[in-house]
């Protein structure tokens, strides 16, 4: 008998439908386009894989009236775990920003604006961690998330994962888009 994960013991629907509804709003990017193809920019850059490692260029608006702050994630809910895969988590984002530049999740933080942090990812780093599938598996979803929050102190510090992360901002999101790219190694 077999062990190994295939792509019909994978989660099919979005992941974000399985959470409360939530005020939609919009958000885009530059570097890759909602259903498409991740850039090699944002492919990781270790376990074989060659990419630029940077988290995408976003850009959003239309939030609900009432948000005091944001979070952002990714996830990747087709890896081959019980539980997905997180790839990035910021917290503290003031309620005036909008957007944030292409490499804003490089260790540090430094283009992220003041009070904004990153929690630890799957990778075990606090940092944007890019697309890396298993090679010859089925194309994976790279669900990027921008959550208002009705909060701007989640009472979290860097210390926690990115799973403590939004167990706490999604109790305080009154809105959220979502933008996805796909990669397949």
């Amino acid at each position: 008998m077999s062990m190994a994960w295939t792509s019909r013991d994978r989660p099919h629907r979005p992941p974000t439908d399985l959470l409360p509804t939530t005020t939609p709003f919009e958000v885009t990017s530059e570097s890759f386009t909602d259903g498409g193809a991740l850039a090699h920019a944002q492919v990781f850059d270790d376990w074989g894989f060659t990419g630029g490692n940077l988290s995408p260029q976003l850009r959003w608006s239309g939030a609900p009236e009432g948000t005091k702050s944001y979070a952002i994630s990714c996830f990747d809910p087709d890896a081959p775990t019980p539980a997905g895969f997180w790839h990035w988590t910021v917290v503290g984002l003031p309620a005036d920003t909008t957007s944030l530049p292409e490499g804003a999740g490089v260790e540090g933080g430094a283009q992220l604006p003041e009070g904004a942090f990153m929690t630890a990812t799957d990778y075990g780093t606090k940092a944007f961690g890019g697309a890396a599938p298993p090679q010859g598996d089925i194309a994976h979803r790279y669900v990027f998330a921008v959550h208002a929050l009705d909060t701007d102190d989640l009472g979290i510090d860097d210390s926690v994962s990115c799973t403590v992360a939004a167990f706490n901002y999604l109790q305080h999101t009154i809105g959220r888009a979502v933008i996805t790219g796909m990669y397949r190694s």
